[in-house]
């Protein structure tokens, strides 16, 4: 049996529901639904279910419209239809309106069910995989791409560290289901600064006047980083994603609400680098009347700010381990800087930090905040 692998059976009768159970609990984990509105409820709170199998005819709700319903909310569920009525308009209708895997008629020899529900197993065990390989490649390439951009350009990739950090602890506390476009787009928010010059992303850092020129230079980065990410295949929610995330809520009330929350964190982030306390900045977001999403602002408040989780430390530089956070800025002694404050630390940056300690170019110690395990090991 995989125990980690549900099957969910949804019928109107009791008795079948029992004989389904009885008939497979041996080879497969195996929940019963007395009717769709029970079935949708068990998805929503004790899923994800691998397998869900429908029978067609139920009253209140058929089991095409029941299986749709599912597939928008689990849409990896591999999703089976039994009914007793078999004819080529009922089953196309179940294929197309609800994507279903397989179409069987009842009574369905109990042989015949098994390998259905094997297959559907392995479909979506296939599924699954799929997903996990496509979100570590993202994640690892991008990791990759901020790690040699953050070497080219410190401050504007130590502020896209914050606001992941800030972002993911919104996106959590939000509940979000999909925070996998919300943490891409907040490491790469920045990437399109690399086309400014290091005097602008000064005054811009130090929250000094722009004049109308620089201003629309800088307006105009996250529509850059928009446009390079549009070319790459399954980033065209992340594109989207950056390229609002500069806009006001009451010019865009249809933004995603990613990059509301990214909003929210890169202006909160630039006020508290300018020197305000987080309070202070917090209450500065609040007098900017409909620029943002209050709900957001709540949570960041209510939080730690995406601290939680950290204790600060004051380490020599050869303590530095991957996972920790730099609590202040890292330069070296001829005024080279290497990280931003709130860049997390990479296999990369310490073998930076190792070359440039050989030739003693950089302080003895630095603040950091270094994870809880880390601590605690």
């Amino acid at each position: 049996m995989r125990n980690d692998r549900k099957v969910l059976f949804v019928d109107d009768e009791q008795n079948i529901l029992d004989t389904y159970k009885a008939s497979l609990r041996k080879r497969f984990k195996v929940e019963t639904a007395l009717g769709p509105e029970e079935g949708l409820q068990k998805v929503g709170e004790s899923g994800p279910y691998a397998v869900v199998v429908s029978d067609l005819k139920m009253p209140k709700m058929d089991g095409i419209t029941f299986l749709s319903k599912v597939q928008a909310l689990s849409p990896d569920t591999v999703r089976v239809m039994f009914t007793g009525h078999a004819d080529l308009e009922s089953a196309i209708a179940a294929v197309n309106e609800g994507a279903v895997f397989r179409f069987m008629t009842k009574p369905t020899p109990i042989d015949e069910m098994i390998r259905t529900l094997e297959v559907a197993l392995e479909q979506y065990s296939l599924v699954v995989a799929e997903r996990e390989l496509l979100r570590g490649t993202l994640r690892g390439s991008i990791r990759v791409l901020t790690d040699i951009l953050g070497l080219i350009n410190p401050e504007a990739f130590g502020r896209s560290e914050r606001v992941k950090r800030l972002a993911g602890y919104i996106g959590h506390h939000l509940n979000l289901k999909q925070l996998l476009n919300l943490d891409l787009a907040a490491m790469l928010c920045q990437l399109g600064c690399v086309t400014l010059t290091d005097t602008l992303l000064k005054k811009i850092y130090e929250g000094r006047g722009l004049t109308d020129e620089e201003q629309q230079s800088f307006d105009r980065h996250p529509g850059v980083t928009a446009g390079m990410l549009a070319r790459i295949p399954r980033m065209d929610k992340v594109s989207e994603i950056i390229r609002h995330q500069n806009d006001s809520l009451a010019d865009n009330p249809t933004m995603p609400v990613e990059a509301r929350i990214l909003k929210v964190c890169l202006d909160y982030d630039a006020l508290v680098q300018r020197g305000l306390e987080k309070q202070d900045a917090i209450d500065t977001l609040r007098q900017r009347e409909g620029v943002y999403d209050l709900k957001i602002v709540d949570v960041l408040e209510r939080g730690t700010a995406g601290e939680e989780g950290y204790v600060r430390r004051e380490l020599e530089l050869g303590e530095l381990r991957p996972g920790m956070i730099l609590d202040e800025a890292l330069w070296s002694v001829d005024e080279v800087h290497l990280m931003a404050e709130g860049t997390e630390v990479t296999e990369t940056a310490i073998m930076r930090i190792g070359n440039f300690m050989k030739a003693r170019r950089l302080p003895e110690t630095i603040r950091a905040l270094v994870p809880l395990e880390i601590v605690e090991s």
